[in-house]
C-alpha cells in the first residue's frame, strides 16, 4: 500500500506518452512495506533498471542497434583515468539523446539567458566576513507561485565552483512544483544534497523518481536533470540543500567498529526504478554552471530515459535508519562519529565536507559533562535544526534557523544547558528523542551571504555566552584522589 499515484500529467499544450515500469511504482523507505519495489544496492555500487523489459542491453554498453531504438549515453562523475574504486558512471538508453535537450541551433549560444537569481549565488564573495559566531534565522514561507529555485536562499559558502573546491549551504520554501512550470533543473557545479524540513518532495530525476519526506534526505549526483516537486498531498515545503563542490561522497571507513553495523549502512541507500516519458512542449533548462545561472528553452523532457545502469545514480536514505555510536562509559566521542558521508580532499583524513547528523540515542556516559563542550576548531560547522530541539541550545535555536562557527571561532553550549549539564545526575542515561540536528564541516571556512547578513542575521547570537556563570574558586581545591569518569563500581 506504499505504491503512491503516477505523477501529474505534463502541461498543457505538451503532447506526452508515459509508461511506468512494472516494479516502477514510487516507492518510500526501507523501513516500510513493499521492499519489492525498492532498487537496492550499496551506496557507490551498482544499480540497474529498466521502464521496458529488454530495454538494457547485458552484454555490451553501445550495441550498434540498440532495443527499442534507443540511444546509449553516458554520464561520468568522474575522470576515466582515476583509481577503480573511485569510478563514477551512468549509462543511459533514451528516446533522444541529451544533445536534443538543449539548444542546438545556430543561435544556442544566446538562448543561454545569464539569470542574476536574488537570493541563490555562489562563491567566492568579495565582502569581508569577521571570525564572530552567526545565527541566521529561518526564511519566510514561501512567495505566492515560488518553486524550489524561486525559493532557494544561499546562507553561506565557501571555495570556488570553477575550481571544483568548496560547497554552498542553502535553504529553501516552495508552494509550487518545478514541474507545474516545466522546469528542469541541471547541476553542472556539484552534487546537490536536500534535506527537507517540513513537507514531503518528489525528486524527479533522469534516472527515475524519489519521494523523500522530512528525516531523510536525498542526493542528486551532479550533472543529472531533475526537479524538485512537491509530493501528493503536500501544499508547501521547506528545508536546507547543500552543494557540494568538490569531490563526490563517500560513506566513511568504519576501521574497528566492524564491517556489519554502525553509521549509515550501504544497503539503505536506495535508487530510482527507471520510468520515463515522451513529451513534447515549452519547457525551461535552468542549468548551474561555473558559479552562474541560466535558463534555456527545451523543446522535449529530458525524462525519456528508457533503461540505465551505473554508479553515479541519485540515492535516498532515511536517518532514522542510522546507527548511532556513542560512548558507554564516560566522556563522548568528536562528533564525527555521527559522519554519514563526506567529501574528502586528496590530504587523507581532510574533507572538503562531512555530513554530520545528530539523531535520537541514548547518552549514558557518567561523571562527565554531556553537552557539547567549549571548542575551536580547526573545520569549520553549519548546523541546521530538522526537527525538535538542539541539546547545547535547547531554547533558542529553532528548526529552520542555521548557525556558522568558522575555523577556531570560540563556541559551545550555553549559559542554560550548561546550569543543566552541570547539575544532571550522571548515573541515570538519557534518552534524546524527538530531535535532529545536521552539520556540515568544512576545511574552508563558511562566508554569509550578503543577503542572508542583512535579512537574516540574528545579531545578538553571541550573547548566549554572556549567562555561563564564573566558577572558579582558587580555595576550592580539588580531592587528593581524582575519582574516575566511569569507576566500574556502581556509584553510591
Amino acid at each position: 500500500h506504499d505504491r503512491s499515484p503516477p505523477p501529474p500529467a505534463p502541461t498543457a499544450g505538451a503532447a506526452a506518452f508515459s509508461l511506468w515500469g512494472a516494479s516502477a511504482g514510487m516507492w518510500r523507505s526501507v523501513a516500510r512495506r513493499a521492499e519489492a519495489e525498492l532498487q537496492h544496492g550499496s551506496f557507490g555500487g551498482f544499480f540497474h533498471s529498466e521502464a521496458l523489459a529488454g530495454a538494457l542491453p547485458r552484454k555490451q554498453n553501445s550495441p550498434q542497434q540498440p532495443p527499442y531504438g534507443l540511444y546509449p549515453e553516458l554520464l561520468s562523475g568522474s575522470a576515466f583515468t582515476v583509481p577503480r574504486a573511485k569510478n563514477r558512471y551512468a549509462w543511459f538508453y533514451r528516446i533522444r539523446p541529451s544533445v536534443q535537450h538543449s539548444s542546438h541551433n545556430a543561435t544556442a549560444f544566446s538562448t543561454y539567458e545569464h539569470w542574476a537569481h536574488p537570493t541563490w549565488v555562489s562563491p567566492p564573495f568579495k565582502h569581508v566576513c569577521p571570525p564572530a559566531q552567526f545565527r541566521f534565522s529561518p526564511i519566510a514561507a514561501a512567495a505566492s507561485s515560488a518553486d524550489f529555485v524561486d525559493g532557494t536562499v544561499t546562507i553561506a559558502a565557501n571555495g570556488n565552483p570553477a575550481a571544483q573546491d568548496g560547497c554552498a549551504a542553502n535553504v529553501y520554501a516552495m508552494d509550487t512544483s518545478m514541474s507545474a512550470r516545466g522546469r528542469y533543473l541541471r547541476h553542472m557545479d556539484g552534487d546537490v544534497l536536500i534535506l527537507p524540513q517540513e513537507g514531503a518532495l518528489e525528486v524527479r530525476t533522469e534516472f527515475g523518481d524519489l519521494r523523500v519526506e522530512p528525516q531523510e534526505m536525498a542526493l542528486v549526483q551532479r550533472g543529472t536533470v531533475f526537479q524538485v516537486n512537491l509530493a501528493p498531498g503536500t501544499s508547501s515545503a521547506r528545508g536546507y540543500y547543500m552543494e557540494n563542490f568538490g569531490d563526490l561522497f563517500v560513506i566513511p571507513e568504519l576501521g574497528p567498529i566492524g564491517i556489519s553495523g554502525g553509521l549509515a549502512h550501504p544497503r539503505h541507500f536506495l535508487a530510482p526504478t527507471a520510468r520515463y516519458e515522451e513529451a513534447e512542449g515549452d519547457f525551461e533548462l535552468v542549468s548551474k554552471f561555473m558559479g552562474n545561472l541560466f535558463r534555456s528553452p527545451l523543446k522535449y523532457s529530458p525524462f525519456d530515459v528508457v533503461a540505465w545502469y551505473g554508479n553515479l545514480a541519485p540515492v535516498k536514505y532515511d536517518m532514522r535508519l542510522f546507527c548511532a555510536i556513542n560512548t558507554v562509559t564516560y566522556d563522548h566521542p568528536d562528533p564525527s562519529i555521527n559522519t554519514v558521508m563526506s567529501s574528502y580532499t586528496s590530504t587523507p583524513g581532510l574533507a572538503n565536507c562531512d555530513f554530520v547528523i545528530f539523531p535520537p540515542r541514548w547518552v549514558p556516559s557518567e561523571g562527565t559533562f554531556r553537552p557539547p563542550w567549549f571548542h575551536r576548531n580547526v573545520m569549520s560547522e553549519f548546523m541546521g535544526l530538522l526537527h525538535g530541539t538542539y541539546d547545547a541550545k535547547p531554547d533558542s535555536f529553532k528548526p529552520g534557523a542555521s548557525s556558522i562557527h568558522n575555523r577556531f571561532v570560540p563556541h559551545g553550549p550555553d549559559g542554560q544547558a550548561v546550569e543543566a549539564g552541570s547539575k544532571l545526575d550522571t548515573t541515570k542515561p538519557e534518552r534524546y528523542s524527538g530531535t535532529l540536528a545536521f552539520m556540515w564541516e568544512t576545511r574552508l571556512p563558511w562566508h554569509p551571504t550578503e543577503y542572508a547578513l542583512q535579512s537574516l542575521h540574528d545579531v545578538g547570537y553571541p550573547e548566549c555566552w554572556g549567562s555561563v556563570p564564573k566558577r572558579f574558586d582558587p580555595l576550592a581545591r580539588p580531592p587528593a584522589f581524582e575519582p574516575y569518569g566511569f569507576p566500574g563500581e556502581k556509584r553510591h
